[in-house]
């Protein structure tokens, strides 16, 4: 059976992504496509973490269990975007997100926003492939 490719697009043109995302990716023989809903910090019984790493940790959990529903983990993940409801996140949302994919460079979007329930800090949508 034939798995889908995953290769990131860094033309030398463009600013280096430091490890942290690629400009694009291109996906070659996908058998499977799972657009992942915008993930939010709700734990069971709707509980919501007061600080932001565990929320952003916990949003991440809620993300790959709809992978996981899938049959897929994060090497499937071809396209990342996070809004964070606010510009003092995105260091630890950086490091919290690298440590979740480890080696793995998906196409990434980082949006400053209102976020649906004020208080969520953040909100993550995925696109992955098989």
């Amino acid at each position: 059976m034939q798995t889908s490719q995953i290769q990131p697009l860094d033309p030398p043109i463009l600013p280096d992504g430091g490890g942290t995302y690629t400009h694009g990716t291109l996906v070659s023989g996908a058998r499977r496509t799972v657009f992942v809903s915008g993930q939010v910090p709700w734990a069971e019984q709707g509980v919501v973490p007061p600080d932001f790493d565990s929320q952003c940790r916990l949003t991440w959990r809620n993300l790959l269990a709809v992978l996981a529903e899938a049959g897929m983990g994060v090497r499937n993940l071809a396209k990342v975007t996070v809004y964070l409801s606010d510009r003092s996140h995105r260091e630890a949302n950086g490091r919290i997100r690298q440590e979740i994919l480890g080696d793995h460079i998906p196409a990434l979007t980082i949006v400053i926003t209102d976020i649906y329930t004020e208080e969520w800090l953040l909100e993550i949508e995925a696109i992955a492939v098989d």
